[in-house]
């Protein structure tokens, strides 16, 4: 068996075209365009590419940007001062604080500091009690891009066991959310490192979501033949020659009936759903 690739590439490319005419609509209507800030602090930070490629993809699908840059010794109230200043601005719908922030700055502060309706990542407090509710309101967008790729490549989740190996708060906390919602129907494990034997557990999933930071932790034995693997891993390899994921990807491609490569698979939706949640916050703004 070879698992059939879930393109993350080719499917945000699809969803990026029908945001742009989406977008077209609303600035038709309004007047308005919508507009994301990223702040950016620490001049060696390992999102800086990945906050470019966001402005590149806004600038494609017609949502303003802005990137604010600081150095690694700004304050946290230099930090709050300006997400306050965002906050007020009525051209900005989105704030992005790209995470992780220097030592000795208070990530959590800063997180909640965003206001609720600016929230695109969907890391607030706010934003995650919504979900947790039943009632959301912005979908954090790692697990938000695995969501659509399981749709959009017809993979059916209703009554079927999804195991997720990873609990943070960024990826298998708020996706263990989404995927148990009415409507969505899953059931749902999260592993997690107290869990002893992961494999027990994966081997029993229609789908398996790996999102730990460890690169090829999950081998083929772990994985029931013609499940779906997602791989939200991102591990850069020894000698620097490109990336790999969390999943030995050559061995379960053998056994798994989908899987997402890395790159190319979670990686471009996370910007995608960005985008949306940054369209769907100026709808939320502009009246």
């Amino acid at each position: 068996m070879t698992a059939k690739i879930l393109d993350g590439n080719q499917l945000s490319q699809t969803m990026r075209g029908e945001l742009a005419a989406e977008v077209a609509d609303f600035v038709r209507q309004t007047g308005n365009r919508p507009g994301l800030a990223a702040v950016l602090v620490g001049e060696n930070h390992p999102g800086r590419l990945y906050v470019r490629n966001k402005q590149k993809r806004c600038e494609e699908v017609g949502v303003a940007s802005w990137l604010h840059e600081l150095p690694s010794g700004v304050s946290l109230a230099e930090l709050l001062g300006l997400i306050e200043r965002l906050n007020a601005d009525p051209a900005v719908h989105g704030i992005l604080v790209q995470l992780p922030l220097p030592k000795g700055l208070d990530e959590a502060a800063v997180v909640d500091a965003v206001s609720p309706l600016k929230d695109v990542d969907g890391f607030g407090p706010v934003s995650l009690g919504l979900l947790a509710a039943g009632r959301p309101r912005f979908l954090a967008c790692t697990p938000f891009g695995v969501m659509k790729l399981l749709e959009r490549n017809n993979i059916p989740v209703a009554g079927r066991h999804v195991v997720i190996v990873g609990r943070s708060n960024i990826v298998g906390r708020p996706l263990s959310l989404m995927l148990s919602l009415k409507g969505t129907d899953a059931t749902v494990t999260v592993c997690h490192s107290r869990s002893g034997d992961v494999g027990a557990y994966t081997r029993q999933a229609d789908v398996v979501v790996v999102a730990i930071g460890m690169a090829n932790y999950l081998e083929a034995d772990m994985v029931r033949p013609g499940a779906t693997v997602i791989d939200v891993g991102m591990n850069r390899k020894p000698d620097n020659s490109g990336w790999t994921g969390d999943v030995d990807f050559p061995a379960v491609s053998q056994v798994a009936g989908a899987i997402t490569p890395v790159p190319g698979g979670v990686g471009p939706m996370t910007i995608t759903m960005l985008l949306h949640n940054t369209l769907q916050a100026a709808r939320l703004q502009v009246r």
